[in-house]
């Protein structure tokens, strides 16, 4: 009988067929994409077993679950250590319970949060308990969606610059989700992503590498449009998840 552990494991090689294969149509390897396993709906128990099964980034989007999780594995020396990323709506009361726990930020979704968590980290880097500014990305609602939170593209433009000078926050790129259920309009809103970074590094001068979109149902459209950060939870996790 096959375990869980044994699912989960034999569905990360399937995952990795795809993503390989994706990337390969569009020129590129699989060393330009970072798979983040997201935990969000499992215990502990299943973080190990992704963990033996080869995954090494996993994603909360709960700063109280990141805490939980980060605390129990630590607890476990059979374990080995493993990063965590933030990638759901992150409150401003939150903010302190993510710093110097999550590797990376996904969902900085507008100026006033990016301002508190870079104003939060510098006092930590002043004290000496952050080494250095807080790695985020700045959440764009691509779509339109009025169920998605997001700077607008244009709102993401005209404060650019004003972004890019907080010093508590390091920006290294942009992430989006797309609707559901259609991968013609994913294959859009993965584009227009890619679009808006590559503008406004052409207006900022800075470097914006990553581009985390892509989820269970749509991650190979996401790597053929150059997304270099997939969030996969259901398709991870779920045995039920059927991959089309």
């Amino acid at each position: 009988m096959e375990t869980n552990a044994d699912m989960i494991a034999a569905r990360r090689e399937e995952i990795l067929e795809r993503i390989t294969r994706a990337l390969a149509r569009a020129d590129r390897t699989v060393d330009d994409v970072t798979l983040v396993a997201v935990s969000k709906t499992v215990g502990t128990d299943e973080v190990v077993a992704a963990i033996r099964a080869g995954y090494d980034t996993f994603g909360e989007n709960r700063p109280q679950e990141l805490v939980r999780k980060l605390a129990e594995l630590n607890a476990r020396p059979d374990v080995a250590p493993v990063r965590f990323d933030m990638i759901g709506n992150l409150q401003t009361n939150k903010i302190n319970a993510v710093l110097g726990r999550a590797s990376l930020i996904h969902s900085i979704r507008s100026l006033h949060l990016a301002q508190a968590v870079s104003s939060r980290a510098q006092r930590r880097i002043d004290t000496g308990e952050l080494a250095g500014p807080v790695d985020v990305l700045l959440e764009v609602n691509v779509s339109g969606e009025e169920s998605k939170s997001g700077f607008a593209p244009d709102e993401v433009r005209s404060c650019v610059e004003e972004l890019m000078e907080l010093s508590g926050i390091s920006i290294k790129g942009l992430m989006t989700m797309a609707p559901q259920g259609d991968k013609d309009v994913a294959r859009r809103v993965f584009s227009d992503l890619r679009d808006l970074r590559d503008e406004l590094e052409v207006r900022t001068g800075a470097r914006l590498r990553e581009l985390s979109c892509g989820m269970s149902e749509d991650f190979e459209v996401a790597c053929e449009e150059g997304s270099t950060i997939v969030r996969l939870g259901r398709v991870v996790f779920d045995p039920a998840f059927a991959l089309q």
